[in-house]
């Protein structure tokens, strides 16, 4: 249970502390609050919804994952680094694959209403 206490105190930290320092990841929490009300009204079937709401969680994962690879190499070095932009650069990526999951998510069920 102290473990449980534990994971559950350094989760909070991180998300405080990345909620005050990373403007991506306010904007990401907006975006989720409006993928938890727009699904409410995309559609009436609970996992449709969920999927919905899940693929804007996926995507803030992702960029909780890149902020730290970010972090991360800032505190290697500061200086420029070919091999360091490199993986910053795949980071970065990898956040915008995961929006582009968001945008094909929703199209994919908004597309229902065309029909």
């Amino acid at each position: 249970m102290d473990r449980l206490i534990r994971a559950a105190a350094n989760t909070y930290a991180g998300l405080r502390f990345v909620a005050r320092t990373e403007t991506a990841f306010r904007q990401e929490v907006l975006l989720l609050l409006l993928a938890v009300l727009g699904a409410l009204f995309a559609t009436e079937h609970p996992w449709t919804r969920t999927f919905l709401v899940g693929s804007v969680l996926f995507t803030m994962v992702v960029e909780l994952l890149n902020t730290s690879l970010e972090k991360l190499a800032d505190r290697i070095t500061l200086n420029y680094d070919p091999q360091i932009e490199k993986i910053k650069n795949m980071g970065s990526a990898a956040v915008g694959l995961s929006l582009l999951g968001i945008l094909f998510s929703w199209l994919l069920v908004l597309s229902e209403w065309v029909k």
